[in-house]
């Protein structure tokens, strides 16, 4: 078994992906793009504000609700290696890495 100082350190060497992705609307083909440090946690974060039906976005929290949790699919369009000098403005990076993922797969058919 693991001494406490042992899994605090693995804990910390673990890297969570961060990047761009998209909850996409299988049935119309809209999509939510947003970014995250923690992209799981933000994933999450959507799902149970959906959930609860208290979406901030009402045309994507209206489409969960229409069609159901099982016709939206979480899908990782691009991802951001972390940086070792420490010194990355991380929330600016994925910002620039959203407009770019926007732009570059032409992404129209959004909520």
């Amino acid at each position: 078994m693991k001494t406490k100082k042992e899994l605090k350190e693995e804990y910390k060497q673990m890297k969570i992906p961060m990047g761009v992705f998209q909850i996409k609307n299988i049935s119309n083909n809209k999509v939510l793009i947003d970014n995250s440090i923690d992209m799981e946690s933000k994933w999450n974060r959507h799902k149970m504000e959906l959930k609860f039906g208290n979406h901030r976005n009402r045309t994507f929290q209206k489409d969960w609700d229409d069609y159901g949790e099982n016709n939206f699919v979480f899908e990782v369009l691009s991802e951001l290696k972390e940086n070792d000098e420490g010194n990355m403005n991380y929330n600016k990076e994925l910002k620039t890495l959203e407009n770019m993922v926007i732009e570059e797969l032409n992404i129209e058919n959004r909520y």
